[in-house]
């Protein structure tokens, strides 16, 4: 546990965000390298997943510290909505809709998982060491995985409101939010893996991936039909879109959320009086309504590589909140926390089979509820930059969903502690 609260070796920001700026120049620039190493290298391990774990191990090993770190929360509220206003700007609606009832299949399996895992968890784990299930009052192993179940059904503010409802103690909820972090960003790494593994995985589920695949072919044709070399003021125009609607959903939600919050307090439970909902629903619905208009054709200047280029950065900054050894802490709080995802993963795979969905609904699907709208558009991206929206839309529904979800979840889980 010393080593967890040591001095962190770096704690300015700038030589911080600096390193990951050089990681991810590496990452590209190895990537793109003709040498025979780097191209069977890149064959098997995604430019993303190196992305994201290279950065986990500046948290691992001490050199920062994540939680002081502002760098997660800059690239989350100002990075984040610019790059989906430049990814969705471009994208065609019509097309989104025809992707069908699949990704809503995937979404609410998903849900489920989360639900019924919990409980589940606990009781095969009391089954292995009644002690990693035990506790009373607020000390109670359920009372800080039933916060676990609102972050992953939803987010931080459903993660808040379970806190608030079934009251764990500050150790035992500075703990599930060990866990939390810890098991969904493992799996976050094994589904990015998963993504250089697509098409084996859609011919191993016999899934019909041919709305992806013509969305994705769409939006390929289209960017070369318009792209052009960019100019500074090209760049500085979807500079200024990118930032101009984020700048524009931020003062929204700084009016929306704290009204809310005044004279609604019961849309709470919906996640509504949150800034950060606001400020992802307010930037993707305005970049979706530009999509209708000439503004579109901005793609053609390199909207969406931009967009990416965010992406990655976001991608960097959520690798460097991951902390592996801290499953050494507490093996037996983390065993409750991986067998309940695992209850999730089967879930998933079991309903994709029976439907034949695609990897990809499976995937971001997962990612709705396991992260929100702060890394489901990241990995919807990561199969293709014009999916993005898909990750967003999935997501919303997630906040809606979260703070009832979570609440059946843990009492769920305090009657199998019993």
């Amino acid at each position: 546990m010393e080593q967890a609260h040591a001095e962190p070796l770096l704690t300015n920001d700038a030589v911080i965000f600096g390193i990951l700026m050089i990681i991810l120049a590496a990452v590209f620039k190895t990537a793109a390298s003709e040498h025979p190493f780097w191209k069977k290298f890149y064959t098997y391990v995604p430019i993303i997943l190196l992305s994201y774990f290279l950065p986990s191990l500046l948290n691992t090993f001490g050199i920062v510290d994540a939680e002081e770190s502002q760098i997660y929360f800059v690239a989350s509220r100002y990075l984040l909505p610019a790059c989906l206003v430049l990814l969705t700007i471009s994208v065609d609606l019509k097309e989104i809709i025809r992707l069908g009832p699949k990704s809503l299949i995937m979404f609410f399996t998903a849900t489920i998982g989360i639900v019924l895992g919990g409980p589940a968890a606990i009781w095969i784990a009391s089954l292995i060491n009644p002690e990693f299930v035990g506790g009373i009052g607020p000390e109670a192993v359920w009372r800080g995985m039933s916060t676990i179940a609102g972050s992953w059904i939803g987010g931080g503010a459903n993660q808040a409101a379970m806190y608030e409802v079934f009251k764990p103690s500050d150790e035992l909820y500075s703990m599930s939010i060990t866990v939390d972090i810890i098991v969904a960003e493992i799996w976050m790494a094994a589904l990015l893996l998963g993504i250089g593994k697509t098409k084996s995985i859609d011919a191993f589920l016999k899934a019909d991936s041919s709305a992806i695949d013509s969305l994705r072919d769409k939006m390929d044709a289209y960017s070369k039909s318009i792209s052009r070399i960019p100019s500074t003021t090209d760049l500085m125009f979807i500079g200024g879109i990118g930032f101009g609607i984020t700048g524009f959903s931020h003062f929204m939600a700084d009016t929306i959320a704290p009204y809310i919050r005044e004279n609604a307090p019961n849309l709470s439970k919906f996640s509504l009086d949150s800034n950060f909902f606001w400020i992802i629903v307010i930037a993707t619905a305005l970049a979706v309504g530009l999509s209708f208009t000439r503004l579109r054709k901005i793609e053609g200047a390199g909207a969406s590589r931009m967009g990416s280029v965010f992406i990655f950065i976001l991608v960097a900054a959520i690798g460097m909140k991951m902390d592996v050894m801290a499953i050494f802490d507490n093996p037996g709080f983390f065993l409750v926390g991986l067998i309940w995802m695992a209850i999730h993963i089967i879930l998933l795979f079991i309903m994709a089979k029976i439907t034949r969905a695609p990897y990809f609904f499976l995937a971001v699907g997962s990612k709705a509820n396991i992260g929100g709208a702060a890394s489901a558009p990241v990995l919807a991206a990561a199969f293709h930059p014009s999916l993005a929206p898909v990750g967003v839309l999935l997501a919303v529904l997630g906040y809606a969903l979260g703070t009832y979800g979570a609440w059946l979840c843990g009492i769920l889980m305090e009657m199998a502690s019993k």
